[in-house]
């Protein structure tokens, strides 16, 4: 079989971060996976708890075996007895039973309506899955799904900003968007809980909003900061309190707040403060 492209090493490393919550969170003592090019084809990279290398580097083609088969119908796909199951080809029985799987699912991380990576859990002796390992298997996929789609958003946002357009003289569309990309960044890092990933795009934000301003400037919280983002984007407190996921009034506690220490009596006016401080682009 030709060998894929694994995918980028992000998404590679998201896989088996998910993998190891997997064994954990369901209960099985094998997990194993990859990401999956152009929706369709799958090279297993990733195994945690295995016995042997047998399964790795697999390239699974979709209708091809149990991943396969997860990728074709798109659903969690769950099989008691690998070995006698009739659902699925059985194209990778020599790798499969050299590491001794005998029940196993899979599990298909689908981004955008494309499938972006399988998840697998497997026993080596026949069991049936019970509701509590299914279920927690798939949360696992969903969690991997929603980071998978937090940075896809987030490669799409600086790719509208590259190459970045100076924020000082470039035409007003340019600064919109510098301005919305800003906006809709520091609500993915309000967000996150990879701390390596929030800290990267705070330096992004940062890089947005320009360099430090002669002087001293004022010190906004991450959290004041995040609603003056959504004001200066435009947003209503309960627009930005449904993005940030805050109540109505913790939004208007944030808001005056960041309007004192920028000694300003309307949003516009700390908006503006902001911009000339370069706290916001």
């Amino acid at each position: 079989m030709p060998v894929t492209d694994p995918g980028p090493a992000e998404d590679v490393a998201e896989v088996r971060r998910a993998l190891v919550r997997l064994r954990g969170a369901a209960q099985v003592p094998l997990s194993f996976g990859g990401v999956v090019t152009d929706g369709r084809r799958l090279r297993m990279t990733e195994l945690v708890g295995n016995s042997t290398t047998s399964l790795l580097g697999l390239v699974v083609a979709e209708g091809k075996g149990l991943g396969g088969r997860a990728i074709g119908v798109r659903k969690p796909v769950v099989l008691a007895d690998y070995y006698t199951s009739e659902a699925i080809s059985h194209h990778f029985d020599r790798a499969v039973q050299a590491e001794g799987v005998r029940s196993v699912m899979a599990v298909p991380v689908i981004v955008s309506r494309t499938v972006r990576a399988v998840l697998y859990g497997a026993v080596r002796e026949h069991v049936r899955f019970g509701d509590r390992s299914v279920t927690a298997m798939v949360e696992v996929a969903r969690d991997l799904e929603q980071e998978l789609a937090i940075r896809a958003e987030v490669h799409r946002r600086l790719e509208l900003l590259a190459p970045a357009p100076d924020v000082a003289t470039g035409e007003p569309a340019d600064r919109e968007t510098v301005r919305e990309s800003h906006a809709e960044l520091r609500r993915i890092v309000a967000s996150l809980d990879d701390p390596d990933l929030r800290d990267r795009l705070d330096a992004v934000c940062r890089s947005l909003a320009g360099g430090a301003p002669e002087g001293p400037r004022p010190t906004l919280s991450a959290r004041e900061l995040d609603v003056l983002a959504g004001a200066a984007a435009g947003q209503t407190n309960a627009d930005i309190a449904e993005a940030l996921g805050l109540g109505a009034e913790t939004v208007k506690s944030y808001l005056r707040n960041a309007m004192r220490k920028l000694d300003a009596k309307t949003r516009l006016q700390a908006v503006n403060a902001a911009r000339r401080a370069n706290l916001l682009p």
